[in-house]
């Protein structure tokens, strides 16, 4: 069975002002790593910091998401187009954004934040990888609903057809589009749903990982080691059926993406952070903060 791909990137239009599903996808992101992160921080998670504090946080790594996934997707994804026309890294409502920029971003705000409250920075990174998964869940559902980054074609007789992603489609009226599929023409161009595979593997496999494994206090590093582990792990496997960006390709092998490159410092990472957990110290909980 194959699903023909017509959703609205919009969500809602008053004139020229518009707001794009991809926005709110954010802002759920955010507002779900708030509730999971004041839960824990009124638990005493963080001993001795406040729900105020707590917030500053959550603010700083937002700016540190938002312009650290921008200017990595610019630097290492498409500086060429940028260059041409530099007003492009305004309009974020159309995609591209780099995990690997964000995660800059996120780590930027939180080495700020734990120096300072005086803390280890990987004590606050520890406590914020859990949060992370619901955003990039409800990001990658943003890059289904914009019909972007999507996978290459499969013959399993299931998939999504992007109209937009081939030129014998593209621009044809949505009734026309409706009648073909119905008759199964269109049934050649379906396509893996990539975004949904990332969603399902980044966004719920991951946070049910690292929520119960972050359930009770780990030694230090450990927790961030998984996440850098699995989100390696995961998006390696995920870039095997997704399509390279146009203006890179394949970077070797008729097989590695950038995606994959980016992928695999971050593998290891994750399992040198695990290996240094083994002898951390592991945050206590304190009482609770108001």
């Amino acid at each position: 069975m194959t699903f023909l791909h017509q959703l609205d990137p919009v969500l809602i239009a008053f004139g020229e002002f518009k707001v794009h599903w991809y926005g709110l996808m954010y802002l759920l992101g955010f507002t779900a790593a708030w509730f999971l992160g004041r839960s824990r921080v009124r638990a005493g998670r963080l001993p001795g910091i406040t729900e105020q504090a707590y917030s500053d946080l959550l603010f700083y790594s937002m700016l540190g998401v938002i312009f650290g996934a921008r200017i990595g997707y610019v630097l290492l994804y498409d500086l060429d187009a940028y260059i041409a026309d530099p007003l492009q890294i305004l309009r974020i409502w159309q995609g591209g954004m780099s995990f690997h920029g964000g995660l800059v971003g996120v780590l930027a705000a939180s080495l700020w934040w734990a120096r300072k409250h005086r803390m280890h920075v990987f004590d606050i990174v520890d406590f914020v990888a859990p949060l992370v998964p619901p955003g990039l869940g409800f990001g990658r559902l943003g890059n289904f609903i914009n019909g972007e980054l999507w996978g290459k074609y499969t013959e399993a007789g299931w998939g999504v057809i992007f109209p937009h992603a081939e030129d014998k489609l593209a621009g044809l009226p949505a009734a026309q589009l409706d009648a073909m599929h119905a008759t199964g023409m269109l049934d050649q161009f379906a396509r893996h749903p990539s975004q949904l595979y990332q969603f399902t593997l980044e966004g719920v496999v991951l946070f049910c990982a690292l929520w119960w494994f972050s359930r009770r206090p780990r030694p230090r590093y450990a927790v961030a080691g998984l996440f850098a582990l699995l989100y390696g792990c995961f998006r390696f496997l995920v870039e095997f059926v997704r399509v390279p960006d146009s203006q890179i390709g394949y970077l070797a092998f008729d097989w590695l993406t950038m995606g994959q490159v980016l992928s695999l410092p971050l593998i290891l990472l994750g399992a040198t952070l695990l290996w240094l957990s083994r002898r951390a110290p592991t945050l206590q909980p304190q009482g609770t903060a108001g």
